[in-house]
């Protein structure tokens, strides 16, 4: 069962699943800094989308020396249901202490401008920095919704805007939190 709202002309919604089968133009990553692959989501995109992921990361790296945290970089999407692959990386929790909360914003702001610039009217999104980053839970999930409600609004009225954003959370209870947060936005 999804939940969703719209604002500004794109429709919100929170699914459970995997965001390796979610079928979007862009789906963004939860990725590390190295750009190589990982653990979690990062792990999953890489094993799912095949080799053309990693090979378009490493020419990245070649050019610019991998991606550094809050900044987004964009690929093929290889053998996922997508077009494209948006590599954000978000921060490690560390208390709060070190502008965390403002570098996942910039994760979600970032990946939603080059998902913009390639014409995606559909980005699926994973709850970043949630999993072995330890960001808190409902304080991602506030920061994501808010950050792209924001985004969204300060879109122009004939600037081209993506149709729909999933929120795609992998466990119930990061589901749990972006159904109750994106319920009060309404």
């Amino acid at each position: 069962m999804e939940a969703s709202i719209t604002i500004n002309r794109t429709v919100l919604t929170v699914v459970r699943g995997d965001i390796t089968k979610i079928p979007a133009d862009v789906i963004v990553n939860a990725a590390n800094t190295s750009l190589l692959g990982g653990g979690g989501v990062d792990g999953a995109i890489h094993r799912a989308g095949g080799p053309e992921i990693l090979d378009a990361c490493r020419r990245i790296r070649a050019q610019q020396g991998g991606c550094p945290v809050g900044e987004a970089v964009i690929t093929t999407a290889g053998q996922l249901p997508a077009q494209y692959v948006v590599h954000t990386v978000g921060p490690v929790w560390n208390g709060g202490d070190d502008d965390e909360a403002e570098k996942l914003r910039d994760c979600y702001r970032n990946s939603l401008t080059l998902a913009i610039e390639h014409g995606a009217a559909s980005i699926a999104f994973p709850n970043i920095s949630t999993g072995i980053y330890s960001f808190p839970k409902l304080l991602a999930a506030e920061i994501a919704l808010d950050a792209v409600a924001e985004y969204l609004c300060e879109l122009a009225d004939d600037a081209p805007a993506p149709k729909r954003i999933i929120f795609v959370c992998y466990d119930a209870e990061n589901e749990l939190i972006y159904r109750e947060t994106l319920g009060n936005c309404s």
